[in-house]
């Protein structure tokens, strides 16, 4: 390995840690003005680097902002590449502020890339003899490596000096610019030569040399012995003009004009007192409490690592309080993982794939994925397989890429042939990232997938399910440090992006080895954390795994859809729109677009002197749907406009929707249901939402007529009865509440006998109706204020009936209390089955933003533990179903609280029975949880 000097110039690729950090840190961490995750990721980084490296000499390089020389080349370069989002944007100047104050040199030159300063630095130093070393991901550095200078990877910790350049890409530095050349890249748009991967490069500059060689010698190509040698030389013809323009945008600059030379760039000392007003405003308590506590504010007396577990363990923000240091703090090992792909094997042989095969049965668990061409998870074609049965060990089986040239592969019927025992065989554990896509994949090559013991993806979830995003890129990248092939950078973006199937084979195989060798080191590491808190693995191994088949399931069954009735709706609500639409312009005595907030203001505030109820981040009087709720209490206009939205969105999501989702194959609609989206544990569902069809006004039951059960069945629907209230019975103790569950009474009306002083009998509706808004207000933490908004009463008025309200129940009260200090003090609150729901803003300066936290602190028990109920309800109920093997019950949906299935009509009374019975044994609480069941014709008569 190539060793560093101590006195090495160190130049930092700014710009690439800021996008690693901001895609890989969770987006939750904020100090209530701007997102902060990429800045506290790179100065993490920056921290960490600087501990491993003692050198003085240092600089911090990011590009500049507008248009660089390369544009003005190619108009078409990086334009595949989407603007930088605003969150980011606004943590530049923050993010530069901080490494400034840490006494770090930074550049930014306009009308270059950061590339072309470190090249220029790089060249410089090295001519005066002086070691250089470029800490960047981008492979593109590796053209400046000389004697001199070498680069590091700090995301896997790989030194690449010459020979290292050399073992990696199979060519010396010299050679990098005509192989990237030869190759492009469709992240920055280098249009390269089509045709032309990663092994044909190497094979065309090993046997002939540069690039000007290559078009030298066109007539030797064909005698090199690569795959399309025959074709190449037209093909590099053809494209000579690319390959020439390919080659300037490749090169990076060594003669940018500078102010400054390499023996300039020196650390200072830090500015103790900036760091301090900067990590204060930006609520990076831990950084700020070491300070405060005597630090220097010298970043390589840090461990950055360590700050990084405690940050990942406590929520974005908070500083590593004492309970934090005990049992309740879950560990993770976050070294560098130092991931080299040069072991994945490409199977394109029978005996290999068989050693392979043995590999797997010999295996205590195996990482599986499948490569396929679509997400579409009903029409998705499989591509290639890709295993690993150790850490490093992996191998990709390519089954179906169809490419021109494309080399000869194993047949994919007879892959899945040798596959399908292991694959079905329940005792030989798995792992995989999303192991949901994965099964309902292999179902349409008849395969059935069991032994599914581990996810990744759902691990990292019940870890933190807000600890930032769960898919495989940044969860390598939080977890191992490493940067992952991205799919982009093989595939292209937008609509000219390739399918997998259309990429060659020798880009591809790395790609898929590596998803199967990472999700495996993955889950070594979150399977040790789990190991540590008994709730956690629980809801891990008994819930969220177990459920995957089950939701595998649910989505290729599907559901019914009448589009008849749907198309009809939709013809009745375009009508009712513009009816709607000519009785707006008859109130506003104009014509205007409904859906313009400009013209809404305009009309609502100026012509029609409305009050503003609430303004804008610019100052404009805001038009947001809370605002027009409140306005149409009282003027026509508003409340014309909201039924306008409303009616609108149910017609594009839903009546004008639906009917096209219906699959050609099924004639159903299958929607997807999400794991590890939600903070609480609940399932979402997309592509269609199933979830957030209304069921309060007329037109969304409308809606529900149209999920219909085929001839000869029902539709059956069984939801839990009032499940929060009856959690929060149990979380509390609360002895009238319990009371009142026990012995079976309304327990609105009960509510309002207790607040209105008078028997159950005595309660009016509206009585009822006030209790109800209590009951569920408290739940979702509704202050006095909300109380009386939504009942239209006196805030004081409102306030007397929750001082009331808590006379009667104390022990909500008390639950209340004790769940906003515990919350406040661990950063976290449990379901009742141990599922962990963190809270980052709970210690928040911003006001706002803690009684927010708190509101959830006191809701996300409850729903976190509704969700788990649900979830154990539908493992109860598949396992039934399934031991009943006779195909009279099909579970199709799950909405909130609510399971549907398709049941054959002769055996409806005892199906109905017998959900209700196992959906009441999902739990046992210290009240009666009742399920409810109804069944019709249609998803709205089941109600």
């Amino acid at each position: 390995m190539a060793t560093i000097a101590d006195n090495s110039l160190i130049l930092i690729d700014g710009s690439s840690y800021l996008y690693r950090a901001f895609h890989a840190y969770p987006e939750s961490m904020n100090n209530g003005n701007i997102q902060t995750n990429a800045v506290y990721g790179v100065v993490n980084m920056l921290r960490s680097m600087m501990k491993q490296f003692s050198s003085e000499r240092i600089a911090v390089v990011f590009d500049a902002k507008g248009k660089t020389f390369r544009d003005e080349m190619y108009s078409e370069y990086k334009a595949n590449r989407p603007s930088m989002p605003q969150e980011l944007r606004d943590q530049i100047e923050p993010l530069h502020n901080i490494i400034r104050a840490m006494g770090l040199p930074l550049i930014c030159v306009p009308g270059v890339e950061a590339d072309d300063v470190i090249g220029t630095l790089s060249s410089q130093a090295s001519k005066q003899g002086m070691p250089v070393l470029i800490s960047t991901g981008d492979k593109d550095m590796a053209q400046l490596v000389d004697d001199n200078v070498t680069l590091i990877n700090t995301m896997t910790n790989v030194v690449m000096d010459r020979e290292g350049v050399i073992e990696k890409f199979g060519l010396p530095p010299e050679l990098i610019i005509d192989y990237l050349a030869l190759m492009g890249d469709k992240v920055d748009n280098i249009p390269g030569v089509p045709g032309v991967g990663d092994k044909t490069a190497v094979a065309l500059l090993q046997g002939l040399g540069s690039l000007e060689t290559i078009y030298q010698n066109l007539d030797k190509i064909a005698d090199l012995s690569f795959r399309g040698s025959k074709t190449m030389a037209k093909k590099l013809l053809e494209n000579k003009k690319n390959a020439d323009l390919s080659y300037l945008l490749a090169t990076i600059k060594l003669d940018v004009e500078l102010d400054c030379q390499p023996q300039d760039l020196c650390k200072a000392e830090p500015n103790k007192d900036e760091l301090m007003k900067l990590f204060g405003e930006l609520t990076f308590k831990s950084w700020l409490n070491e300070l405060l506590e005597g630090g220097d504010g010298k970043i390589a007396a840090v461990d950055g690592l360590a700050q990084v577990k405690a940050e990942q363990r406590g929520g974005a923000n908070q500083s590593m309080t004492k309970s934090a240091t005990t049992a309740d703090a879950l560990e993770v090992d976050m070294s560098p993982a130092n991931i080299d792909r040069s072991n994945y094997e490409i199977i394109f042989d029978q005996d290999t794939f068989l050693v392979w095969l043995d590999k797997l049965k010999a295996s205590d668990v195996f990482a599986f994925d499948t490569e396929t061409d679509s997400l579409n998870y009903m029409e998705a074609n499989l591509i290639g397989l890709s295993f690993a049965v150790a850490e490093g060990e992996a191998a990709y089986v390519p089954v179906a890429h169809d490419y021109l040239d494309a080399p000869t592969q194993l047949d994919r019927n007879w892959v899945l042939e040798q596959l399908k025992p292991i694959l079905e065989d329940d005792s030989q554990a798995k792992v995989g990232q999303n192991l949901k896509y994965d099964a309902s994949v292999l179902a349409r090559y008849d395969i059935e997938m069991k032994g599914i013991r581990f996810d990744t993806m759902l691990a990292s979830y019940v870890f933190n399910s807000v600890g930032g995003k769960h898919d495989m890129d940044s969860l390598a990248f939080r977890f191992l440090q490493h940067n992952c092939i991205s799919f982009e950078s093989l595939a292209g973006k937008g609509k000219k992006q390739l399918t997998f199937n259309q990429l060659d084979i020798e880009e591809a195989g790395p790609y898929a080895a590596e998803d199967a060798d990472v999700t495996l080191r993955l889950h070594n590491r979150l399977q040790a954390a789990l190991e540590q808190d008994v709730g956690l693995k629980s809801i891990y191994q008994d819930i969220e795994v177990p459920l995957v088949p089950v939701i595998s399931r649910i989505e290729r069954t599907g559901v019914m859809i009448d589009d008849m009735l749907l198309n009809a709706q939709s013809k009745e609500l375009e009508v009712r729109l513009e009816e709607l639409k000519a009785k707006a312009f008859e109130l506003a005595e104009q014509e205007f677009n409904l859906n313009s907030p400009k013209q809404l203001q305009a009309i609502l505030f100026e012509k029609m002197g409305l009050p503003v109820v609430k303004k804008t981040a610019s100052g404009a009087p805001s038009t947001n749907e809370e605002v027009l709720q409140e306005l149409a209490l009282d003027y026509p206009l508003p409340k014309l406009i909201l039924e306008n939205r409303g009616l609108a969105k149910l017609k594009s999501t839903y009546t004008d929707k639906l009917p096209k989702m219906i699959n050609p194959q099924t004639g159903r609609v299958h929607t997807s249901y999400h794991q590890a989206v939600t903070a609480t544990g609940r399932l979402s569902s997309t592509d269609p939402n199933l979830q957030n069809i209304p069921i309060r006004n007329e037109e969304g039951r409308r809606i529900r007529q149209a999920f219909v059960a085929p001839h000869g069945w029902k539709i059956l629907a069984v939801d839990y009865s009032q499940i929060e209230l009856r959690i929060m019975a149990h979380l509390s103790g609360d002895k009238a509440l319990l009371d009142a569950f026990a012995q079976g009474k309304d327990i609105h009306s009960a509510t309002a006998a207790e607040v209105m002083g008078c028997s159950i009998e005595q309660v009016t509706s509206e009585q009822r109706r006030r209790a109800k808004a209590i009951n569920f207000g408290l739940i979702y933490g509704m202050s006095a204020f909300g109380l009386a908004k939504q009942l239209g009463i006196p805030r004081g008025e409102a306030q007397q009936y929750m001082d009331v309200y808590f006379e009667r129940y104390p022990g909500v009260m008390q639950y209340m209390e004790d769940t906003r200090s515990q919350a406040t003090q661990q950063g976290y609150v449990e379901t009742l089955f141990g599922r962990r729901l963190h809270l980052p803003e709970i210690k928040s300066s911003n006001g706002m933003r803690r009684k927010g936290a708190e509101r959830a602190a006191i809701n996300a028990p409850m729903q976190g533990t509704a969700a788990d109920i649900i979830k154990k309800a539908m493992l109860i109920v598949d396992q039934w179903i399934q031991a009943e093997g006779n195909g009279d019950v099909k579970l199709l949906m799950q909405v909130h609280d609510e399971l549907v299935f398709e049941v054959k009509e002769s055996e409806l009374a005892r199906i109905e029975i017998k959900i209700q019975e196992l959906m009441e044994s999902a739990a046992e609480l210290n009240v009666p949880l009742v399920a409810e069941f109804g069944h019709g014709d249609n998803w709205d008569q089941a109600h």
